[in-house]
């Protein structure tokens, strides 16, 4: 992986925004879909698995077909669905990549009844043209942390200007404290901590947001439009509220470290907590907003975790009895009872979207609702900005950090300089088109050739992700490639999650069919995923004779592993994967022949 890549990497996995304890598997997975035709289909996203029990329980009768996708990029995946006119009834996103072609794909809720019980502010916010396709389930709220009982010991006072927090941050600086720490080992913070001081003032303005638009189509220049944010940035910096940690650790470390153990008392990172009290010391978090400069404009950021809309063909003729079941979900959905099984104690920073439901007065985001309320909060940037952001955020991090020479005036530069070659060579993103759809089969075999051929293997076994809840899904393949143009992300959303290393095995024919029709099954549940065996030239194995298999991270067996004398080697399928496609060109189902 090239630097760049793994910086632009690095950056979405921080938009997608870090946990500061890793999310635990659900003790159940969706069940698999049903045999029913009519059955209505849903994206299996496990996050909903609490979700899906409370419908089940509810509503009997409503039988869902949920998808058994849990490859490497969700979301990427369900926009190629759209694209190709292949979404469930029921669709789930992480992000609005594509308003003009929400807008073409799926129902237009806002006739709906449902839709009352949202804040006017959240509906403008998602609103397409005067319709809404897409409602957020619930929001991540953003600010800036705080060590509470710190504050209090001292008779500190929250600011609410830039001079209030000058002032603060000498105070701060008088105790011995660092008034601020910026996480920024992932280059997407410090995009994110420059992009929300701008929308303390002009971005989201209607002239910003025309300056966003017409930006990212190379109509417009950061030139002549930033100089005022960069220069309240510099304050920031001068003040020391934006201190970078000198050993560039992760944003889970710097927080305990910092707000944890009483060195600072300011934390800015794009994140989110699942506690409300300090280990060790018992102080109180607190989270206030981004601070403008002249206060009458501080803000919170939010970001959804996930969308929810239902297809337009279920507004259809003949479509009636799936529509009012579509229905009566996103009914249960948004009622107090479907927004508590995402609202839990370990969830402190996330807040329903209904208008009726407010948390506590001392809670974590109690004034973050007022702000959503008040339409002072504001969406995370990223969406259409993935092929800069981690170049901005990497020249921000430099000013921020002191290195490399950069200051304000270069990351205005800078900012000009990428995204103007980023349109430039925009269609260098593109590595290899598919001429057609490919079934989950066809593109588990093309995976299976592009393993099989980069690692010099005379076979590759590919489990098949076909049974939504399996174990060992995500090891497997649970995509299908679609007929258009592919770029990093479409090749992403064909790979399995698990990326990193593959494994050779040696075995002889009749032990390579023998494992193939067993399955996968690393849980022994008895419930295995199918295994593709794919061959070289597509010929078939004989008997008695030894082959070398290649199997991908995680899709095989302890057993099968310990029997056949396993070589586990390091290599990324996904760069794998992208090498073969740049080599082939284009690919066809039956075609690409692995000679």
């Amino acid at each position: 992986m090239t630097a760049n890549r793994l910086r632009r990497a690095l950056s979405l996995t921080a938009a997608a925004l870090l946990l500061l304890s890793a999310c635990a598997s659900p003790e159940r997975r969706p069940e698999p879909p049903h045999e029913n035709p009519d059955a209505l289909t849903g994206s299996g996203w496990y996050e909903y698995h609490a979700f899906w029990e409370l419908l089940g329980r509810t509503y009997p009768d409503i039988q869902l077909a949920l998808s058994p996708y849990d490859g490497g990029n969700r979301t990427g995946y369900g926009w190629a669905q759209m694209r190709a006119d292949d979404i469930p009834d029921v669709f789930i996103t992480s992000q609005i990549l594509d308003e003009d072609l929400a807008a073409e794909r799926l129902a237009d809720l806002s006739g709906y009844d449902l839709v009352n019980r949202f804040p006017t502010a959240v509906l403008n916010q998602v609103a397409i043209d005067g319709g809404v396709y897409l409602l957020p389930v619930n929001y991540s709220m953003y600010g800036t942390f705080y060590n509470k009982t710190l504050m209090e010991e001292h008779g500190w006072e929250l600011p609410s200007d830039f001079a209030q927090l000058e002032a603060l941050c000498r105070d701060i600086r008088a105790e011995g404290l660092i008034p601020g720490v910026l996480g920024a080992q992932l280059t997407g913070s410090a995009f994110s901590a420059v992009f929300n001081l701008a929308k303390t003032g002009w971005l989201t303005t209607p002239a910003g947001r025309a300056w966003e638009r017409d930006f990212l189509a190379g109509e417009a220049t950061a030139a002549g439009a930033w100089e005022d944010t960069m220069a309240y940035t510099q304050r920031l910096i001068d003040a020391g509220f934006f201190t970078t940690d000198p050993e560039d650790r992760d944003n889970k470390t710097l927080f305990f470290d910092y707000l944890g153990g009483r060195r600072a008392v300011f934390f800015t990172a794009a994140m989110t907590v699942n506690l409300t009290e300090l280990p060790d010391t018992g102080d109180q978090l607190g989270m206030m907003p981004y601070i403008g400069e002249h206060g009458d404009k501080n803000i919170y950021m939010y970001s959804p975790a996930s969308y929810i809309g239902l297809s337009k063909r279920l507004t259809e003729p003949g479509n009636e009895d799936k529509l009012e079941q579509a229905l009566r979900l996103l009914s249960l959905l948004f009622s107090p009872e479907g927004q508590e099984v995402f609202i839990t104690p370990q969830t402190p920073c996330v807040l329903s979207v209904l208008d009726n439901v407010s948390p506590p007065e001392d809670a974590l985001i109690y004034d973050a609702r007022l702000a959503l309320l008040d339409g002072r909060a504001f969406p995370m940037t990223y969406t259409r900005w993935d092929g800069v952001l981690a170049d901005m955020g990497q020249a921000f991090k430099d000013w921020f950090r002191g290195e490399n020479g950069m200051d304000g005036p270069g990351c205005i530069a800078r900012m000009d300089e990428l995204q103007q070659g980023y349109l430039t060579h925009s269609e260098e993103l593109y590595f290899c088109e598919s001429t057609a759809d490919f079934t989950l089969e066809e593109t588990a075999e093309l995976l299976g050739k592009a393993l099989g051929d980069a690692v010099g293997a005379d076979a590759a076994m590919i489990p098949l992700g076909t049974l939504p809840g399996a174990a060992g899904l995500r090891a497997g393949v649970s995509g299908r490639l679609y007929r258009g143009k592919i770029n990093a992300e479409i090749a992403h959303t064909i790979t399995p999650a698990y990326d990193g290393e593959y494994a050779l095995m040696t075995m002889t024919g009749a032990q390579a069919r023998e494992l193939a029709q067993a399955g996968f099954d690393p849980e022994g549940s008895g419930a295995p995923l199918p295994y593709l065996l794919v061959t070289r030239g597509g010929a078939p194995l004989e008997d008695a004779a030894a082959y070398q298999v290649a199997f991908l991270m995680e899709g095989y067996t302890e057993e099968a592993g310990e029997a056949y004398s396993v070589q586990v080697c390091k290599g990324s399928l996904r760069e794998l994967l992208r090498a073969w496609l740049e080599k082939q060109g284009t690919v066809s189902p039956g075609g690409n022949p692995w000679n």
